[in-house]
């Protein structure tokens, strides 16, 4: 797992970093201010990156706002001396958060939620990590009615609830390709399979319903011609 770690204590650093290595985890880059991390996330993608909230200039939080925009489904660990930063970290994207002194056991807690949490195949199917709110969620992909952009997030719709994840649309296409999913708009990707039914509308758009939801998804035009063409080459 390649691990960017941002802290402007040296000694900070090199406790995390110990106790990263002591955790089977090698691949690990240091940077000791924020306009370093950035240049080094700019370069290549990290998997996980642990911040210290306190520094100066740009604190952990700006610069994990910063990273997410760049690399979306980067895992960011939060670390600090105050409980008080919690709330405002899982509201900045923050996947854990750890109070220092960091211990061992916290280490190892948090790299096995990120090994739990990530997308990953369980018996030849794939599962993906959304969250609502501070709840994490390990979804199905074929639990999933359709998914809807919003802002630099997806909105993905389960039958009881809905759920987020920090994605573009874009990428949740290719991340479904070839699973029976099709995007009808550009702000919406629909399950084949949840389909219940469509009904033509004005510019010959489709409304769509599905099967154990009341909700309703509206195509574009384009989008429409497109599913229509998809759904009969399917039928040959």
């Amino acid at each position: 797992m390649k691990t960017l770690i941002v802290d402007d204590e040296k000694l900070a650093l090199r406790r995390l970093r110990r106790l990263l290595e002591e955790e089977g985890v090698k691949d690990i880059v240091e940077c000791n201010n924020a306009i370093d991390a950035i240049k080094e996330v700019s370069k290549e993608k990290f998997d996980a990156v642990f911040l210290d909230i306190s520094m100066p200039n740009i604190n952990g939080l700006e610069l994990a706002n910063t990273i997410l925009e760049i690399h979306p489904n980067t895992f960011i660990i939060f670390q600090t001396a105050y409980k008080e930063h919690a709330l405002e970290a899982f509201k900045s994207g923050g996947f854990d958060y750890l109070l220092k002194p960091i211990s061992n056991e916290s280490i190892s807690k948090s790299l096995e939620k990120i090994k739990k949490y990530s997308i990953k195949s369980i018996d030849g199917s794939k599962k993906i990590m959304a969250k609502r709110g501070n709840k994490l969620f390990l979804i199905d992909i074929e639990d999933i009615y359709y998914i809807k952009a919003d802002l630099d997030e997806v909105i993905i719709r389960i039958k009881d609830t809905d759920a987020y994840i920090r994605k573009k649309i874009g990428d949740m296409q290719i991340l479904l390709e070839g699973k029976n999913f099709f995007r009808i708009h550009r702000s919406y990707i629909v399950n084949v399979e949840k389909i219940k039914a469509m009904q033509s509308v004005e510019q010959s758009k489709l409304e769509i319903s599905f099967y154990g939801i009341n909700d309703i998804v509206t195509s574009s035009k384009d989008g429409a011609k497109d599913f229509r063409e998809y759904l009969e080459s399917r039928s040959i």
